[in-house]
């Protein structure tokens, strides 16, 4: 059997998530209080300022609460997964869960990443249901819509396209009258994976050549090229993620091949495993 953590990204917080774990690692949460200045556990469990679907609150809410589910499963059957795999933000928890950094250096990062982000206006992002990607493609190029990128290929129906959310708003009746079952705006105020986050990416590569990044202990699937990290690619993987698609199809296909695999979604939510069933 082969263990496979995965860890969810933005969209799977939810006002109460998290639960018992800030009880169970005081010291870890206190650190995080720390470098956010804030409470995350009053963010989690009330949001009483209601920021918990901003980019910069819900990024640094998610890792945490991601990597509190690992260390609670861990400690309980003091057994590391056999690989690990993260969506978008997620991947942050598995590069922590490979040991590549500790988890305040994680939260530093993924605080940073969060920043970067939410100053990407202008953009929007869209969920295409029910059309296969290569079709989604043909359709962005037949009707002139080339400057829309696809940002996640989530499973073999569902495809996440990005762009400026002008774009965005006029392609919707494009995919309607091509046959797409749903076409749903996401709630973002940035148009996240596509070349619109250029700039974001190149802030945020400066920003990580600061940090001093470890041996991966076990295999990651990286976003980027849905191939296992390799050490002298963590850096560069992280850069690229930016402004890249989520290759999720490709990551789980190759996990799909190890021996019996057996997934486990660490973290709120159940997204992942839903999408990790529809994928052959």
């Amino acid at each position: 059997m082969t263990k496979i953590y995965v860890f969810p990204g933005q969209g799977s917080q939810s006002v109460g998530m998290g639960g018992d774990l800030f009880d169970q690692f005081p010291e870890l949460v206190k650190q995080a209080d720390d470098v956010l200045g804030y409470s995350i556990k009053d963010l989690c469990l009330e949001d009483p300022e209601k920021k918990m679907g901003q980019t910069d609150y819900t990024q640094p809410a998610l890792y945490i609460v991601n990597a509190l589910t690992y260390l609670s499963k861990t400690e309980q059957a003091s057994l590391r997964p056999d690989f690990a795999a993260g969506h978008s933000l997620g991947e942050y928890d598995a590069l922590f869960a490979a040991g590549v950094f500790d988890f305040v250096t994680g939260l530093k990062i993924v605080q940073r990443r969060g920043q970067i982000m939410v100053k990407a206006s202008g953009g929007g992002m869209a969920a295409v249901i029910g059309m296969e990607s290569d079709r989604i493609k043909q359709v962005l190029e037949g009707s002139g819509f080339d400057e829309i990128d696809v940002a996640n290929y989530n499973s073999p129906t569902q495809t996440v396209i990005s762009g400026l959310k002008e774009d965005i708003d006029s392609v919707k009746t494009v995919f309607e009258n091509a046959g797409a079952r749903m076409f749903i705006p996401l709630k973002v105020s940035g148009a996240f994976h596509s070349r619109y986050m250029q700039a974001a990416q190149n802030e945020f590569a400066d920003f990580l050549r600061q940090i001093e990044f470890k041996p991966l202990e076990i295999p990651v699937i990286a976003n980027y090229t849905a191939k296992p990290y390799q050490n002298d690619e963590i850096m560069n993987n992280m850069i690229q993620q930016i402004s890249n698609p989520v290759r999720w199809v490709e990551s789980i296909q190759y996990l799909k091949q190890q021996t019996a695999p057996e997934f486990e979604e660490t973290g709120p939510g159940n997204v992942l495993s839903r999408l990790i069933a529809q994928i052959k």
